[in-house]
């Protein structure tokens, strides 16, 4: 099917959080989640967006990029956001690879002040949801760094398999021993997600 035909939801909901995608005048709230996260995203984020942002007015245009790639389908960028407070939680990226299969990537980051609590892979699972239900997805992917524990953790409790190891690909993040990191590969079928959600 064509991207364009597909249904794009206006928000997804958890036992805790609502997740939708940006929108033209999330740059102030972002702008916020951006500061309070530089440190926390490098060094495994090195190539998040988030992370050039330095003046509100870079934030706004952000979303409203964000807002536009969403619409055309390119790169779909989630904020989850509490429920009950409503403070940004976390920030989930679903990237198009193949149309056709269909497949997809997906990446998350949570905010610093919301990390151990679950809200990720919370998060995660009502994406997969997604992909696999509307979507359509045969297949998504997602690859993170193997010294980045709590991300592959997340990983690995939304039923992602363990498919490769790049080794020693990142130089500015070194193992406990000194070399450099490396990063670790997951994929997730349909068949293996339905088998999960019986």
């Amino acid at each position: 099917m064509h991207k364009m035909l597909y249904t794009l939801p206006d928000q997804l909901e958890t036992e805790r959080l609502i997740l939708r995608p940006y929108r033209a005048g999330d740059g102030a709230a972002y702008y916020a989640v951006c500061q309070r996260n530089r440190e926390h995203l490098l060094p495994f984020e090195a190539g998040n967006p988030a992370l050039d942002v330095y003046t509100l007015e870079q934030a706004e245009i952000l979303m409203r990029h964000f807002a536009a790639e969403w619409a055309a389908r390119n790169a779909l960028f989630l904020g989850a956001w509490e429920k009950i407070s409503g403070s940004f939680a976390a920030q989930i990226y679903v990237g198009p690879v193949d149309w056709e299969l269909p497949e997809f990537e997906i990446g998350y980051f949570v905010d610093v002040a919301h990390q151990g609590q679950g809200y990720v892979t919370e998060a995660v699972k009502a994406v997969l949801g997604w992909l696999f239900g509307d979507m359509g997805a045969h297949r998504v992917r997602l690859g993170c760094n193997e010294v980045n524990e709590r991300s592959w953790r997340v990983a690995e409790r939304c039923g992602f398999v363990r498919e490769g190891h790049l080794r020693q690909t990142r130089k500015q993040v070194l193992r406990e021993d000194g070399t450099y990191s490396g990063d670790y590969l997951y994929g997730l079928l349909r068949s293996e997600f339905e088998n999960m959600n019986r």
